[in-house]
């Protein structure tokens, strides 16, 4: 399913996760990497995110492919931040042919109790973010007439989630996004805009205690096994746990010369979650 050799690939929250998943997916196709991420705390998310050394491993995964890794610290909710890492890409490959926007957070409060920061965080890294990644590598694709954009967006794009209100927005305003992009580039002929769509991914975002009490809340200190047993019931396909890898597999087509003609499309990952 299309070889990517000479092909580069930057990837906003690359350090690990999904990122580090789709990192390594392509390397092994044949793809050098720019993985872009920001080793910092944000405040109104309660779980730890990606750091330094994450970004180092998985530089070095992606190394053991044979392929080369360019890390590069940058905060998507900083345009510039995002400017500068196209620019070293450029300067190091000579070109960049495919987007993955993946950096995304996640926090849970209804929103008659949700604060201003919550809010804002949530809109300005998983919508904001995603439209700043694609506006700081367009106008180089847009010269070269092609490349290969995937958003990772979420089945929360599809339905409301209580508790989540913010993400919720966050991740059906991408749906828009993708969809006009996918449009305005398509007089170009070789420029594609797709969303990737996942049900419950085992990454870290996923596995801590927030997310436990959320799924569980009648439990005094419910567990990972909790949580497990509850998404059971939500998947149709027996399953908890959607791995990383899966998701990577269907960024692999997306970013394929087999779905050159794949464009404004939204690819369900979801053990059947979306066909309900």
């Amino acid at each position: 399913m299309g070889n990517l050799e000479n092909k580069v690939a930057l990837i906003t929250g690359g350090a690990r996760g999904q990122g580090r998943s789709h990192a390594v997916a392509l390397a092994r196709q044949g793809a050098d990497v720019v993985l872009v991420d920001a080793p910092a705390l944000v405040a109104s998310v309660s779980y730890g995110l990606g750091t330094e050394s994450d970004l180092s491993d998985t530089v070095k995964l992606v190394e053991e492919q044979g392929r080369t890794a360019l890390a590069v610290q940058g905060d998507v909710r900083q345009p510039a931040d995002l400017r500068r890492a196209v620019t070293r890409a450029v300067e190091e490959f000579g070109h960049v042919d495919i987007l993955l926007a993946n950096a995304g957070i996640t926090s849970y409060r209804q929103l008659s109790e949700m604060d201003d920061q919550q809010w804002q965080d949530m809109i300005d890294i998983n919508l904001t973010g995603v439209a700043n990644s694609i506006r700081a590598v367009l106008p180089h694709m847009l010269e070269r007439s092609y490349g290969r954009i995937v958003v990772t967006s979420s089945q929360a794009a599809r339905r409301g989630m209580p508790n989540l209100s913010h993400y919720c927005a966050a991740k059906w305003g991408l749906i828009g996004l993708v969809k006009t992009v996918a449009l305005e580039v398509a007089p170009s002929l070789g420029i594609t805009c797709n969303a990737v769509l996942p049900g419950g991914v085992d990454t870290p975002m996923m596995r801590h205690d927030e997310v436990y009490q959320i799924f569980a809340p009648e439990l005094a200190a419910p567990t990972v096994e909790d949580l497990e047993e509850r998404l059971r019931r939500f998947n149709p396909m027996p399953t908890a746990w959607i791995e990383p890898s899966d998701i990577s597999h269907g960024v692999l087509y997306l970013v394929s010369d087999e779905a050159r003609y794949v464009s404004g499309a939204t690819l369900d990952v979801a053990a059947a979650f979306n066909a309900s």
